[in-house]
């Protein structure tokens, strides 16, 4: 009776499979395999449902605790759940998890993976900052010294508090000749501000202004704003309905604005996918989603989860979209260079 060789290598022991082989093998053991389609049914389904929320996020309820908002803050995040899953399925050998996968992989690269690619320009001439500088910043100074060094020609600040307003005034005063501020937030200019008053926000303190700034390529109306800030609280969940107030207040004045050039900068304690944040976001377009590089998440500072912080134009096209280092601030600066 024939009996199989075995080849040997030098030191006795049988060769390796080669890799090619070994995974033709495997394949073959997966084609063969009658559970193959039937296991992970329920990672199938959690991968389904995370593809309905990217989908449908629009159309979750905001009337419980504001979880459609909440969920939108975040909804980027979501993506991390494919890896997961897919970790999941091959442990499980689905190939319906897998599948199902798939699909939510499609649905994330769709809605979000342009915002992974660099889409900046060469051009512009105009650049703009912003920064929540906190009102508990150690190192007011510093900051302002960080920020300066953008190069920014025009620079939005909020969250100042009234003594440290003189502090920014004196660290930016080589950089920028003008300047403007209402209440606790700012602008500063290296070209005329004329027209500087007030936004209601309908919050009983002034927390926005609107200026208009004299750039060599004609007037600039520039707005200015922090809205209310939100809290996720176990007995009422994601609260912002102070900020939505806000936010219908703001957008009304975008849309009295007469100058046909217009740019946003500050706080607005929301992300673009937001539907609270339509008010402003309709009217207006984010530098980021038309010319940024990555996600720009500017909050909090130390790990950086959401772009509240944001750059919006309108009659402008955005060039660049950037983040600037870390201040003493809990939030990150951002950056943008702007064509008119």
């Amino acid at each position: 009776m024939a009996q199989a060789q075995v080849a040997e290598t030098g030191n006795g022991g049988s060769e390796p499979e080669p890799s090619g082989s070994r995974i033709r093998r495997r394949l073959a053991e997966l084609r063969k395999d009658p559970g193959i389609w039937r296991r992970g049914a329920v990672l199938a389904a959690l991968a389904v449902l995370v593809a309905l929320v990217m989908i449908f996020h629009a159309e979750l309820p905001n009337s419980v605790g504001n979880t459609g908002s909440l969920i939108e803050t975040f909804l980027p995040w979501l993506g991390l759940a494919v890896p997961l899953l897919v970790a999941a399925a091959l442990w499980r050998r689905s190939a319906t998890a897998l599948l199902a996968v798939t699909l939510t992989a499609v649905v994330w690269v769709n809605l979000f993976g342009g915002l992974v690619t660099d889409k900046s320009g060469p051009g512009g001439n105009l650049t703009v900052a912003t920064h929540n500088v906190d009102a508990d910043n150690p190192d007011p100074r510093g900051t302002a010294a960080s920020v300066a060094a953008s190069g920014a020609d025009l620079l939005a600040l909020t969250e100042l508090k009234p003594s440290a307003v003189p502090v920014y005034a004196a660290a930016l005063a080589d950089t920028y000749k003008f300047h403007a501020v209402e209440g606790t937030v700012g602008v500063w200019s290296k070209y005329p501000l004329t027209s500087s008053a007030a936004v209601d926000i309908k919050i009983g303190w002034d927390r926005a202004m609107r200026t208009t700034a004299a750039t060599p390529h004609g007037p600039v109306a520039v707005y200015v704003a922090h809205l209310p800030s939100v809290r996720v609280k176990l007995d009422a969940g994601f609260t912002a309905k102070q900020r939505d107030r806000s936010a219908e207040a703001l957008g009304q004045a975008l849309a009295g604005e007469p100058l046909p050039r217009a740019v946003l900068l500050g706080d607005l304690n929301g992300t673009m996918n937001d539907r609270s944040l339509s008010p402003v976001t309709s009217q207006m377009r984010s530098t980021q989603g038309a010319a940024g590089d990555g996600f720009g998440f500017s909050w909090p500072a130390q790990f950086p989860m959401a772009r509240i912080d944001q750059i919006m134009v309108r009659g402008i096209r955005p060039e660049a979209s950037w983040t600037l280092p870390r201040t003493g601030s809990d939030h990150l600066p951002l950056a943008a260079r702007l064509a008119i």
